[in-house]
């Protein structure tokens, strides 16, 4: 079947010459939005336990973890390289000087080519950035700096509604900010948070195009039992959209997606226990087959619509 996206692991391979894997690591750590700093509760869709489902525990040593990930992976799909990726709850949420630690634990492992750290845009600093970047290149300049903000919406109504205690100018000025010291950037998406309409979608990847991010990943909205947004699922006071209108919202946003910029995924994952809805109860490969599918049968692609930067108007002329 024909790709009409740009892959992430294409991605890899360009930049890398080679097949490259993430390697999982779960710190220590917690998020603002949980610890009291900004509040108690979470984001509404959050579960107790992150991201880190399929994570090998915290009490390991970051090495450990990335020793034993690295055998596993490595063996499992015969790859040599690899990415350190702090993936949990908020990675750059620590003193800087513990965050550092952990970069000098992940960078003693072998076949390390990039240090990613997912988190939120409110939740790193231009003197983080500086400090992480200046430890890599005493280490190795080869080693990128890599970061994933988690957006999930450019709309800041809904971004209030989620109690996601921040805006998108957090966002916009995390991204210039990593841009500033040549950090690789990526963003999280959430393509059918409720209230957002495919307006917000196609605005998303304008946006992230604008900013030229390096990488995105989107998802759609799992509920968690554990989760605020789990009560209001059980209450019926949210209502979620078809899978139908998803995959329009996914092609929506790659039409108008700049063609340089790499798609992680198109669907996400998450634990079955605990999650009282998924995709639709499809598998997550079957919904991407069915995206790639129907974009394959309109004869479009991403970037299709990428034409409204760069002073679109002075075409005319």
């Amino acid at each position: 079947m024909e790709q009409p996206y740009y892959k992430y692991s294409k991605f890899l391979k360009d930049k890398y010459g080679e097949k490259t894997y993430k390697l999982p690591v779960n710190l220590p750590t917690t998020c603002p939005n949980r610890d009291g700093n900004l509040g108690t509760k979470g984001c509404f869709f959050c579960g107790e336990e992150g991201a880190d489902f399929e994570m090998l525990p915290e009490s390991m040593s970051v090495k450990n973890q990335l020793l034993e990930n690295k055998k596993y992976i490595g063996e499992r799909y015969g790859v040599d390289n690899f990415i350190a990726y702090f993936q949990n709850f908020s990675n750059t949420y620590l003193p800087l000087d513990q965050l550092i630690k952990y970069l000098k634990e992940a960078c003693e492992v072998e076949a390390i080519a990039a240090v990613y750290f997912s988190t939120r845009p409110d939740s790193i600093s231009e003197k983080y950035i500086r400090v992480l970047k200046k430890t890599l290149n005493e280490i190795s300049p080869e080693i990128k700096l890599a970061f994933e903000f988690g957006l999930q919406t450019v709309n800041y109504k809904t971004l209030e509604k989620v109690n996601r205690k921040h805006g998108l100018a957090e966002f916009i000025d995390a991204v210039i900010t990593a841009k500033k010291y040549q950090a690789e950037v990526g963003a999280h998406l959430i393509l059918n948070l409720p209230g957002d309409s495919r307006l917000d979608v196609k605005e998303g990847a304008r946006i992230i195009s604008a900013l030229k991010l390096d990488h995105v990943k989107l998802h759609a909205l799992y509920i968690r039992e554990n989760s605020v947004m789990g009560e209001k699922y059980h209450n019926v006071e949210i209502e979620l959209c078809s899978l139908e209108e998803y995959i329009e919202r996914v092609i929506l946003f790659l039409e108008n997606l700049s063609p340089d910029i790499a798609v992680q995924r198109l669907i996400g994952r998450a634990p079955e226990e605990g999650t009282i809805f998924l995709n639709w109860d499809k598998p997550w490969w079957e919904i991407h087959d069915l995206i790639i599918k129907k974009m394959n049968k309109r004869n479009t692609y991403q970037g299709k619509k990428f034409n409204y930067l760069n002073g679109k108007t002075l075409n005319d002329f």
